[in-house]
């Protein structure tokens, strides 16, 4: 570490530090009943109101990969970067109906995982395995992305070791351990207001900077004209636009299909929470177009990676344009923002192996105090995961594996969200969909190449249509194609499956289960036959 970045530093570990202290006493917030119990540690006691919900779960959305990532992505490509944009202003309107039924069977039944209520709609334990094991390993990298945010801070800091990395996740696995679900939640409100503070501050200080909007743009625009071959530009190009529309789009479905989207939604107390949140959190959307615009200004400001990690943009432009403790706060505003998704997806994928692997498998009579151990235990193994994929990996080959994520998380549409609409599908034709689904998009991504790394196979997640016979230079979306042929051969088996009488599983949920609210009666967790 350079002596110029002592301010930085110095600020970046008090913030961390109080955030750590929040993580801790956040054991004794809101009065917990029983720490030992899945519903208070994995789910915050089902207990958070509307500014709770909207803090966590938009915390959980909207990451320090996000922070780093989209700008980085505008920064080398342009336009294409601004897909994150248009799919969380959709996603809240697709996902307003489901989320509420999802929220009122899993309230009616004791639900914690949406593996738990396939199970249960389906009569369907295999199902909700590959859910389950669909989830945790789409989480997994998603988790280590969040290291590279902090590693990117890190890295602009003058620290080339691993070692800083290591000890913020061992607070961060010590915290979670002990005060669960409570302590992103409460962290949140901390991350969420320095991150506004610092964009506000950002899009008003660096363009008056640089001389005005007009000018990034021109830069910009100037920019990508120059690159041989073309890497971007500041519009989309006739190439690009199926693809970006696509990606959009299916992102947007995959989204509250991840474990940890589930986990903020199932913590709200009511029905009546979820519908405010979905109504305000695309505030959100507004300040991820202002991050994006970060990768215009860096180029605007002339800035350069660290080696070839274009993660590190985003800190470097921090660290070139504002003074020493300013860049501090910016740089704890990342750091801070990778702990909260990432303390609540190890605890969702912890909920789903202790519930749909463990408990079904290998401990069936495994009591509330049982399960809230392996979920502790678990979610620690899940970071320490995690931390290796960045201390033994190429970080880049982490970013390509959550592009596999998408894709696969993709996958569990037809039997999650279309299961929370209707019973028609069979438990058979799903099982046999996803297979093919994920089938054809792994075979989707093994062909696509990255040139800027050199990587042959899984380089991005643009389809060349060229592939499949078409004359056209037009990519799409590996995920949107792979989900259309998953939904298209299950509905295709169940015709089959139907016609030929085949049994299904039992639906042990009733109509009522989906419109039921704080207060009303709820049943014991039902047993679904193999």
């Amino acid at each position: 570490m350079s002596g110029g970045h002592v301010t930085e530093l110095v600020i970046f570990i008090v913030l961390f530090a109080a955030v750590a202290v929040i993580g801790f006493w956040a054991a004794r917030w809101r009065k917990p009943g029983d720490m030992m119990h899945l519903n208070e540690w994995g789910l915050g006691g089902r207990s958070f109101g509307t500014w709770i919900t909207w803090f966590l779960v938009g915390g959980d959305l909207y990451t320090a990969y996000t922070f780093v990532a989209v700008p980085a992505l505008v920064f080398g490509a342009g336009a294409m970067g601004f897909f994150a944009v248009p799919y969380t202003v959709v996603v809240y309107p697709l996902v307003f109906l489901v989320l509420i039924r999802l929220w009122s069977v899993s309230h009616r039944h004791g639900f914690v995982t949406p593996a738990d209520f396939v199970r249960a709609r389906f009569g369907s334990p295999t199902l909700a395995l590959l859910v389950a094991i669909t989830g945790i390993v789409a989480t997994m990298p998603y988790i280590a992305l969040q290291l590279v945010g902090i590693q990117a801070v890190l890295k602009t800091m003058g620290f080339g070791s691993h070692w800083p990395l290591v000890i913020a996740f061992l607070v961060l696995a010590a915290y979670t351990f002990q005060s669960g679900l409570r302590a992103p939640a409460l962290i949140a409100f901390v991350k969420d207001l320095l991150i506004y503070a610092v964009i506000i501050v950002t899009v008003i200080y660096i363009p008056y900077k640089l001389g005005g909007f007009g000018h990034i743009f021109d830069a910009a625009s100037k920019h990508f004209s120059s690159t041989t071959p073309p890497t971007g530009s500041i519009v989309l190009g006739a190439n690009n636009q199926l693809n970006y529309a696509t990606l959009a789009f299916g992102s947007a479905l995959a989204l509250f299909l991840y474990p940890h989207s589930v986990t903020g939604v199932l913590a709200s107390k009511s029905r009546n929470v979820i519908k405010r949140n979905m109504s305000a959190l695309p505030a959100y959307s507004f300040l991820l177009g202002l991050i994006a615009l970060l990768g215009f200004m860096a180029i605007a400001a002339g800035t350069t990676p660290i080696g070839k990690d274009g993660n590190t943009i985003v800190p470097r432009l921090f660290d070139q344009m504002f003074p020493s403790w300013f860049a501090g706060i910016a740089f704890a505003a990342v750091g801070i923002g990778a702990l909260v998704p990432a303390a609540i997806m190890s605890i969702a994928a912890a909920n789903l192996f202790t519930r749909n692997i463990w408990r079904e498998y290998i401990k069936k009579d495994a009591s509330p105090r049982h399960e809230a151990w392996v979920s502790k235990i678990v979610s620690l193994l899940v970071k320490f995961g995690a931390l290796l994929f960045i201390v033994f990996l190429n970080p880049q080959f982490s970013i390509d594996l959550q592009l596999i994520g998408g894709v696969i998380i993709l996958q569990t549409l037809p039997s999650v969200a279309l299961g929370l609409l209707t019973r028609w599908f069979h438990r058979w034709a799903l099982v046999v969909g996803w297979a093919v689904g994920m089938a054809i998009g792994m075979w989707m991504l093994y062909t696509i190449p990255n040139p800027k790394t050199g990587h042959l196979h899984f380089g991005g997640s643009a389809f060349a249509l060229s592939k499949l016979g078409f004359d056209t230079d037009w990519t799409i979306y590996t995920g949107f194609v792979a989900v259309i042929v998953n939904l298209l051969v299950a509905a295709i088996a169940t015709l089959i499956l139907k016609a030929a009488k085949a049994p299904d599983g039992a639906d042990a949920t009733k109509p009522d289960d989906y419109t039921a609210d704080e207060g009303d009666p709820k049943v014991s967790e039902v047993p679904v036959a193999v």
